[in-house]
């Protein structure tokens, strides 16, 4: 596969860009800026998902455990939590649901809450990343005034991606059991936008002022890794970049 065009593209593009590519089958990898950090938008629900599910597998806590909706919890949309009334209980399982499918920020507060921001980070330093890190909840300005942020960088986002396929992230339960969460993705204007509709993408996406990310894997023939991250960039034009970009990988192979 050629990446001349695409990293052309990418070096044309407003702000900071990254990209990341990895075959599965081959090991072929590619990346431009992929190991820089960006801050992460909602691509940090990743992380969040992988700590919940290595404590539902050590049993700290369970899938069914209740977490109860609160007036002073809510943050604004994405998602659905929000708009529930005070007294809804939600299971950790749903929340982990709401917080990937829909990219529901309450429900991912929630879930930070609840695993611990430092288990969190503990446990994606254990993996190996070195650079993505959660510091502060979602929709905090105090904190965020502070200089907290949460980062991530493209290619520490496709190891824990590549865990999940190979069934070493967490468990081989654990794993699928979170590929399924992420092919329910209904955010779908990035990666999958432009491939056969009958190709089945696993991904997460990330959307701030200046900021459109998104990485999954793409179910083709042979599958692979994508992740893309951008800060203050050209948000429309960025994400046309990475429709294209992902048709060309999806045909060039």
């Amino acid at each position: 596969m050629d990446f001349t065009v695409i990293e052309s593209r990418l070096h044309s593009l407003k702000g900071k860009v990254g990209f990341y590519y990895e075959d599965l089958a081959s090991g072929e990898s590619f990346g431009v800026n992929d190991n820089e950090e960006y801050i992460a938008a909602s691509v940090i629900k990743i992380p969040v998902l992988v700590e919940a599910y290595r404590q539902f597998e050590q049993k700290a806590v369970s899938q069914d455990d209740f977490l109860e909706i609160r007036d002073e919890d809510r943050v604004p949309s994405c998602g659905a939590a929000a708009y529930l009334h005070a007294g809804t209980r939600l299971t950790l399982k749903d929340l982990c649901r709401l917080m990937i499918i829909i990219s529901d920020n309450m429900a991912t507060n929630l879930l930070i809450k609840k695993l611990g921001m430092e288990n969190i980070n503990r446990t994606i330093a254990d993996l190996g990343l070195k650079k993505t890190r959660l510091k502060r909840l979602l929709f905090d300005s105090n904190a965020e005034s502070k200089g907290k942020q949460n980062y991530i960088t493209p290619r520490e986002i496709a190891l824990l991606l590549k865990l999940m396929w190979e069934g070493k992230l967490v468990s081989s339960e654990a794993s699928a059991e979170m590929l399924e969460i992420l092919k329910h993705q209904e955010i779908n204007h990035k990666i999958p936008s432009m491939l056969p509709d009958d190709v089945c993408v696993a991904h997460k996406t990330g959307e701030d002022d200046g900021i459109t990310h998104d990485a999954g894997i793409v179910y083709a023939a042979r599958p692979f890794i994508l992740c893309f991250a951008s800060n203050n960039t050209d948000v429309p034009q960025t994400e046309q970049f990475i429709r294209t970009s992902a048709r060309m990988i999806y045909d060039g192979r």
